[in-house]
């Protein structure tokens, strides 16, 4: 069982929902924030701390929560069914990177595959195999319930119409763990299958779909709040069609997942969302393989599809799809920094409080309030990772 020590970090600016403290304090408590104090308020007592750190003056911004990760540091989550350790690899090498909670994405897959995958996943967070890295809240299904016609990198021949009887295996099988779901509300059932997955309290995402304006419209009717990798795996924006990318950005009921690695979302393009969407309805996501932190090379695979990495792009050996990517969420944020103008405090929603509030985790996860989880992350001048912190135990640096 992990041991929550109590800690002390002082001489930090902390961003708060609000403000930024400079020079503030943080206690922290069996695992949750349990005072915040300014540099003129007198701290807490330092003895009854395990663990004392000055900052220095570093940001210490909430811990980064990714709702799209297939991997990373050489594991993927659908080795969770044969490989108990997977899971782990994937959290401590996304933990130094600033995430401290994420969902485990998992691809399109034969039926029993796909269930012992999702099995596979809950067994590691009973384990508690994710100790030492970023806690995972859950799975993500991305498929296979969406529309060959836009399957990216997923394997076209497995995709399949919604099944109702093989969601609720799924389900089942992943105990309860399943937090979101990515679906094409154009193709099947699913448009009925959104209803049924919202009454079991699963957030559904319209992706690899080229529903129209109107089948969006629908489905954000039966329940649907998220939009999964804008612009990518989805019909284009056209002026007499919006479909998903265009309704998206107009209607405030759904968020939309951001890849900012330069190669799935042109940086104007990003800057573009920025000024159209609510900010508060942006989350950005890392769609990150196994092969982020890894190098180069043609060893890599998703989804059972060859991937070939040169110069950090991701693509499938045949045909040249993107593959997901070897992003990692403290260089979403630089690079987003970057390619909008804007604040960190002015971009850090989109990796922190949204993507929870998405999967119902705000009341923990997101920001640094007293009561919620001490999910910390210290960055440099350059928005580099210096420390992170899992429920306050210090995790890398």
């Amino acid at each position: 069982m992990r041991r929550f020590n109590d800690l002390w970090i002082r001489n930090a600016d902390i961003y708060l929902p609000d403000r930024v403290l400079e020079g503030g304090s943080v206690y922290v408590s069996g695992g949750r924030i349990a005072r915040i104090c300014g540099p003129e308020e007198p701290p807490p007592a330092p003895d009854g701390a395990d663990d004392v750190w000055d900052a220095g003056g570093l940001a210490l911004v909430p811990g980064f929560v990714d709702v799209h990760v297939h991997g990373g540091g050489g594991a993927d989550v659908m080795e969770a069914a044969e490989d108990g350790e997977a899971i782990g690899r994937i959290a401590r090498f996304h933990a130094a990177h600033g995430t401290t909670s994420w969902l485990a994405t998992t691809m399109t897959a034969p039926r029993d595959e796909l269930a012992r995958a999702a099995e596979g996943v809950a067994r590691a967070m009973e384990r508690g195999v994710a100790a030492g890295g970023a806690e995972v809240l859950g799975i993500h299904l991305e498929g296979p319930f969406i529309n060959p016609r836009r399957a990216g990198a997923q394997n076209p021949a497995l995709i399949r119409p919604f099944d109702r009887e093989e969601m609720e295996e799924l389900l089942e099988r992943s105990r309860g763990s399943v937090r979101l779901v990515t679906l094409a509300p154009e193709c099947g059932d699913a448009l009925r299958g959104i209803g049924m997955l919202r009454e079991r309290g699963v957030t559904v995402s319209i992706g690899h779909s080229e529903a129209d304006a109107e089948t969006v419209r629908q489905a954000i009717e039966a329940g649907a709040s998220h939009v999964t990798h804008l612009f990518n795996a989805m019909g284009p924006l056209h002026h007499r069609e919006p479909g998903i990318a265009g309704t998206a950005l107009l209607r405030d009921e759904l968020t939309v997942e951001l890849i900012c690695d330069g190669f799935h979302v042109h940086p104007d393009v990003v800057r573009l969302v920025f000024a159209a969407k609510r900010r508060d309805r942006i989350a950005l996501v890392t769609d990150a393989i196994a092969a982020a932190g890894m190098p180069d090379g043609d060893g890599y695979q998703l989804g059972g599809l060859p991937v070939t990495v040169k110069e950090g792009k991701a693509v499938l050996r045949d045909g040249g799809n993107l593959a997901g990517s070897c992003l990692t969420m403290d260089r979403a944020l630089k690079q987003t920094v970057a390619f909008t103008g804007l604040t960190l405090a002015e971009v850090l929603p989109a990796l922190t409080i949204n993507p929870a509030r998405q999967i119902g985790a705000d009341d923990r996860k997101g920001s640094i309030e007293v009561g919620k989880d001490a999910d910390l992350v210290a960055l440099g001048p350059d928005l580099s990772v210096v420390r992170t912190y899992v429920r306050g135990v210090r995790v890398h640096g």
